[in-house]
């Protein structure tokens, strides 16, 4: 198969050649690597990559991937990073706004009428920057000989990949892992992998997320061997019985490679007492079911007690091939009859926060100590919850959380901001996922790789479809897939709300008397568990629960905290004492998107905001809306949040 650039104006082609999505398990040769955290199986591809821009994709270097070819006018650009940042395009913040809007006539293929595909739409725009990458390595000596895949952790917006020379794949969704399988064309030495990665795609309608618009290799890069037999992937499902002490353990183990030898499933406790030791065939599937747990010690915010499965992989010689460790947690999250949200049989209040990942240097490039620093900033201000905004996070930040005991709303890839809303009107007449057929599948692989990804992570109380993309077949699609493949969490979307009748100013202040609006479709029936709104103020709120709700409430973004603001948050504390069925909500937001640079005129380095880099459009200071500053120094708003989310901890 050859790579074809037209894959940038169809919406229906997002993945070729794209392994599917799995768990996100570690996994080691023996006790030791795990003890060291280094696997003989893993091969970092960070550092300097020999990189290329073009400014459009006419201009780019065709054959840029070919073993011959001449690399000498290559620069050097450190992978992760974004382009924009090491200074080829300029930097460009928008909130609602899509980039091209005013400047470039566009729309959504397929969402004006079933016959207009918007051809060439991206494959010959103007503004669609492209960066070309090539990486020069020898396989590490433990790689060699096995099947070896290559997973890319993050990469806006639409890359190509190649392997000396051959074709390996295309995807989207900047915010997943993406895997190709490398085995048919790796080499022991001289290898050289090459990527082409584009601004712009038909994933730049649903990712028109409220911040710079970056693009580039922004998360790690890894080579990845296979053992000769493989856990590929693993769903752990642990299950609280209803007296909230027992439960039952839960798991099921998709298996690669040669199917001899054994599987042996070992839980201990903290105390390292083993709970549960059982030993099976190795075959393509392996399932653990309904095994009984007593007395269980159950998870939480403030005991966030975790435990520890550990699968070992044997062969016929009883010699160990593969180790799988995971820490996973007991917790029971439902909704009582009484509309009334519970974790593990008591009430559950939301003490939250929507986080951007962001660095003030690097972008959304971030490392292991910005995560752990937002961690510690949790605990030291009550803060209880975290809404991956608005798109899944870096791997590691969902193991700190159930670590922490912080409670998650783990939010898909998806925002389609301007196809709805134009100059903060609801006009829906280009509004793509919506229920346009030629969507659906696209963002109903992203609720896939969200869940498959993420699964066994203790601390996801939530999943979220997604951000401010109105509603439609394709949301509730997405809400249905979560349904059918887990049913121990609760499902969250805030957009649903706004298919009622807009024409009045707060729609659902009477939760049965919702209307469709304008001829569109309720779908408040078939789209998230619980009612969330953004920024309702505090007496709305109340004339909502004050009226039977049938729905549990939540504000996923509220106290939108720019400048000297956040005053006024106890009026939205008082009804957690007041109304059981009012859960809390998510601070809009935790950290400033703001960039670090030298101010010509006094040498001194100043953080600048949307709208600072001479780029248009610009909503300004609303990247400047966090409880921190950019470099991670509080504001003090963050002791209005501190004293307020600590009357409820």
């Amino acid at each position: 198969m050859d790579a074809d650039i037209k894959w940038l104006d169809d919406p229906e082609t997002f993945r070729v050649n794209q392994l599917p999505a799995h768990s996100d398990h570690h996994y080691y040769g023996n006790y030791a690597e795990w003890a060291a955290g280094d696997s003989r199986f893993t091969q970092s591809l960070d550092g300097q990559w020999q990189f290329k821009f073009a400014k459009t994709p006419q201009e780019r270097l065709r054959g840029f991937y070919e073993l011959d070819q001449d690399t000498t006018d290559f620069d050097s650009i450190t992978v992760p990073s974004e382009i924009e940042l090491n200074d080829y395009a300029q930097n460009n913040y928008i909130n609602t706004l899509i980039p091209w809007e005013g400047k470039i006539y566009r729309r959504p293929a397929y969402a004006l009428s079933a016959d207009d595909d918007q051809a060439d739409s991206f494959s010959t725009g103007t503004d669609n920057t492209v960066g070309m990458y090539r990486k020069s390595f020898d396989l590490d000596p433990a790689l060699r000989g096995k099947a070896v895949r290559v997973r890319f952790e993050g990469v806006e917006r639409a890359m190509y990949v190649w392997l000396n020379g051959h074709f390996i794949g295309y995807a989207e969704d900047s915010f997943t892992p993406s895997e190709f399988d490398l085995t048919p064309y790796i080499q022991d030495e001289g290898n050289v992998l090459a990527v082409e990665v584009f601004k712009h795609s038909t994933a730049s309608w649903i990712e028109d997320q409220d911040m710079f618009r970056f693009s580039g290799i922004f998360r790690s890069v890894s080579l990845l061997a296979q053992p000769v037999t493989h856990v590929e992937d693993m769903t752990i499902r642990p299950v609280v019985a209803d007296n909230y002490k027992d439960a039952q353990f839960n798991i099921n183990l998709k298996l690669a490679g040669e199917q001899a030898g054994d599987v042996r499933i070992i839980v201990r406790d903290v105390d390292g007492n083993s709970l549960l030791d059982q030993t099976q065939p190795v075959a393509a599937n392996v399932d653990l079911n309904s095994i009984d747990f007593k007395n269980v010690h159950l998870w939480d915010n403030h005991d966030p007690y975790l435990y520890q499965l550990l699968v070992e992989i044997r062969d016929e010689q009883g010699q160990l091939v593969e180790l799988v460790p995971y820490r996973f947690g007991f917790r029971r999250i439902e909704i009582s009859d009484d509309h009334v949200v519970l974790l593990n049989g008591k009430r559950l209040i939301i003490n939250g926060v929507n986080r951007h990942e962001w660095d003030d240097h690097r972008g959304r490039a971030i490392t292991m100590e910005d995560m752990e620093k937002d961690i510690a900033t949790f605990k030291e201000n009550n803060i209880n919850a975290v809404r991956t905004c608005h798109y899944p996070d870096q791997i590691p930040w969902y193991y700190l959380c159930d670590q922490n005991g912080i409670y998650m709303m783990a939010e898909n890839n998806l925002e389609s901001h301007a196809t709805w809303q134009k100059m903060g009107a609801i006009e829906p007449s280009y509004n793509v996922p919506g229920s346009v057929p030629q969507w659906k599948e696209t963002v109903v692989d992203r609720a896939r790789s969200n869940y498959e990804n993420f699964k066994n992570h203790t601390a996801i109380l939530f999943w979220s479809l997604g951000n401010e993309s109105f509603a439609g077949d394709n949301l509730a699609a997405m809400n249905k897939f979560y349904k059918e493949h887990d049913d121990s969490r609760l499902t969250h979307y805030e957009g649903v709300c706004h298919t009622h009748d807009y024409s009045q100013q707060i729609p659902s202040l009477d939760p049965k008397s919702y209307l469709p609006a304008g001829g569109t479709k309720d779908y408040r029936d078939q789209i998230s568990d619980v009612e969330s709104w953004m920024y309702l103020p505090p007496k709305q709120v109340e004339e909502y629960l004050k009226n039977n709700p049938d729905k549990p409430f939540m504000e996923c973004e509220y106290m939108h905290d720019m400048g000297n603001s956040d005053g006024g948050m106890g009026s939205y504390i008082k009804l957690l004492d007041k109304y059981p069925q009012y859960f809390g909500g998510f601070i809009w937001d935790f950290i400033d998107q703001a960039i670090a640079v030298k101010d010509p005129i006094s040498g001194k380095e100043v953080m600048r905001y949307g709208g600072d880099f001479d780029d248009r459009h610009s909503d300004y200071e609303f990247s400047g809306d966090g409880l921190m500053f950019a470099d991670r120094t509080p504001k003090p708003a963050m002791q209005e949040v501190r004293y307020y989310y600590g009357l409820h901890k």
